[in-house]
């Protein structure tokens, strides 16, 4: 109800732009350029947690950006829900270029990166029809931050990057799959290590998830933030363990996925060779590199400034 209501006052009474306070607009001009003017980066916190994904960030979490993430999320700000989604789609699309590069090097063809045809940052129409859709995949919130907003922040978000990933050519839908299977504490006062201990285990795949994740599909998990890189690490984690089970289950055997974090260019090549020299058993070669090479990337609106790589000409 609280979400429903906050959609209809946004609708007939004045607001001020929840980044600045400019007044009568809920986004004015300037702070909308800042969400549309940034080049989507790579961002790795320090130290980086094991497990965490590739995460490509578009603007520091700092000044309007903060202000209006803040406001989606705690204020109930929901007529922000577009342009937050068109920012977090290019973050998607960012991390979707790297990925085709990586695929690439390993030789698994331009289909691979889940970007299709002629889907770079200028795309036009979808590719073929048998091109499967991109996941977006929202890292859940506890249930008690969900009952006292009123409303899923992240998954209204992400629902507004899929529809702009698709009317820019990139078929994409929301699979919200990822719960809590335990209480986690409220992480806004603890630090790095107290934020890995809290969610360490605390996401699991769904039941009618499992099988979505393995038809092949290309994920993306999606946040609004990332600060320590905690709450990403522990749900790739859960998204790993639930591709690695069906691999294993549809083959009889014990697939072999191992984790990379520090993931340069280098790193991925000679990551990869590695991989495919070990051995696994009961499973073929193919769909274990095959499972490896769909591990999840990560897209966030905001990132801490000193996490996000330097833009050089």
């Amino acid at each position: 109800m609280r979400g429903w209501w906050q959609d209809l006052t946004d609708l007939v009474l004045p607001a001020d732009c929840a980044g600045c306070g400019a007044p009568r607009t809920a986004l004015c001009p300037r702070c909308r350029a800042t969400l549309d003017g940034g080049v989507a980066r790579r961002a790795r916190p320090v130290p980086e947690p094991a497990g965490l994904p590739v995460v490509h960030a578009v603007a520091p979490y700092a000044a309007e950006v903060r202000a209006l993430l803040l406001a989606h999320k705690e204020r109930g700000a929901l007529a922000l829900a577009g342009a937050l989604g068109v920012a977090l789609a290019r973050a998607v699309r960012a991390g979707l270029a790297e990925s085709a590069e990586d695929a690439g090097d390993l030789g698994l063809g331009p289909g691979a990166s889940g970007l299709g045809p002629g889907a770079g940052a200028g795309a036009g129409p979808a590719g073929p029809t048998g091109w499967e859709p991109l996941l977006l995949v929202p890292v859940p919130s506890a249930r008690w931050a969900v009952r006292a907003r009123g409303h899923d922040p992240v998954r209204r978000m992400a629902l507004a990057a899929a529809r702009e990933l698709r009317r820019t050519g990139t078929p994409a839908r929301v699979a919200a799959v990822l719960r809590q299977r335990r209480a986690v504490a409220d992480q806004a006062g603890l630090d790095a290590p107290g934020r890995l201990a809290n969610l360490a285990g605390a996401l699991e795949v769904t039941a009618s998830g499992a099988p979505l994740l393995g038809d092949g599909r290309r994920v993306v998990l999606v946040d609004d933030l990332m600060t320590t890189g905690a709450s990403l690490a522990e749900a790739a984690r859960a998204l790993r363990e639930s591709v690695v089970s069906g691999v294993s289950g549809a083959n009889g055997g014990t697939a072999v996925y191992r984790a990379i974090t520090r993931e340069g260019r280098e790193e991925r090549r000679i990551g990869s060779e590695r991989e495919r020299t070990e051995s696994v058993h009961g499973a073929p070669e193919k769909a274990v590199s095959n499972a490896r090479a769909r591990r999840p990337r990560a897209a966030v609106i905001a990132a801490p400034a000193d996490s996000l790589e330097i833009i050089r000409n």
